[in-house]
């Protein structure tokens, strides 16, 4: 599958990681036994990294997650789990004593001693201020009782990850995961990718399928995206159909592109979707994919639209 340093983490990703939210069943109703045998799948074909919150799924996404990873025969030094806090059912908590609860809760859903990283959900709806001064110190203390190993931020907005940054102690934050921004339709993360490399932080991207827009089912009733995106995504979509291909498979292989990302998250939920996924990231992983032509024609269809952003307001992430 290939794997991908992560910063300055010495954590090595599978290009492709394992979004745990349809777990929680985000977008429809999972049976357990097909999460466990997807998550054992991953595994088998060389996934190393799963994603969760207690957001998803309102705590469920953790639990299934933690009953699958149970199940594995693998040592835990060989697998990556992330979880995140500050964005629960309930609404946003960033303060130090919200997250120093969460860690443990998350740990006893997850059925584990500790998590690699520990991410704070979200962070453009709470105070980045609060975030910087009392969010970011309270996971280094806990980093210091070894319940979490590294610290990450997440959020929509872009300009999240720099203002955050920028005002923390250097190598206080180790990761940051960027969802919808490094898909056909939107690659804006691009530009940012020079600074975290300078700045040492590890990058994970979400979403390659833009929540949907990619897909041949098409985007879920609530998906915050302008009418006009949607529509172009809808005929891009088409045009690979009539030419006898899947959009989302030609999404995630041009996700997956970039070597300066460590590991491109996709929601999984049946072990079809694992095999689907894996085959195309080993594709993408030789080099050997990618149908250039078709992204093209894509890009032609979508460019009018490319880079058009939403706001995070009712985002399932």
């Amino acid at each position: 599958l290939g794997m991908r340093e992560l910063g300055n983490t010495g954590l090595k990703l599978s290009s492709l990681g394992f979004g745990a939210s349809p777990l929680g069943n985000v977008f429809g109703t999972v049976k357990e036994e097909d999460a466990i045998a997807s998550v054992n799948e991953a595994v088998r074909l060389g996934v190393n990294y799963f994603d969760t919150s207690p957001y998803y799924g309102g705590t469920l996404s953790e639990q299934v997650l933690g009953k699958a990873l149970k199940t594995l025969t693998i040592p835990r030094d060989q697998y990556v789990v992330s979880t995140k806090c500050g964005r629960y059912k309930e609404g946003f908590d960033f303060s130090a004593e919200r997250v120093t609860r969460s860690i443990d809760e998350s740990l006893a859903r997850l059925n584990l001693d500790y998590v690699d990283i520990f991410q704070c959900h979200d962070i453009e709806f709470g105070s980045l201020d609060q975030v910087v001064n009392e969010t970011i110190p309270a996971l280094q203390k806990i980093k210091e009782t070894g319940k979490i190993r590294y610290i990450g931020i997440t959020g929509l907005p872009l300009n999240v990850f720099s203002y955050v940054l920028d005002r923390v102690p250097p190598g206080s934050v180790d990761v940051i995961l960027s969802y919808c921004h490094y898909s056909i339709n939107d690659s804006s993360l691009e530009n940012l990718l020079p600074y975290l490399k300078c700045k040492g932080v590890g990058v994970i991207s979400a979403s390659p399928l833009s929540m949907g827009l990619l897909t041949e089912s098409g985007p879920p009733e609530w998906h915050p995206a302008p009418s006009e995106l949607k529509s172009a995504c809808a005929a891009a979509t088409t045009h690979c159909k009539a030419k006898g291909k899947n959009i989302s498979k030609l999404a995630l292989q041009y996700s997956l592109k970039n070597k300066d990302i460590s590991s491109v998250l996709v929601g999984m939920n049946s072990v079809q979707q694992v095999q689907e996924n894996v085959a195309a990231a080993i594709e993408a992983n030789q080099g050997q994919s990618i149908d250039d032509e078709l992204l093209r024609e894509v890009e032609v269809i979508i460019n009018p639209v490319k880079n058009v952003a939403w706001e995070s307001g009712i985002s399932q992430n």
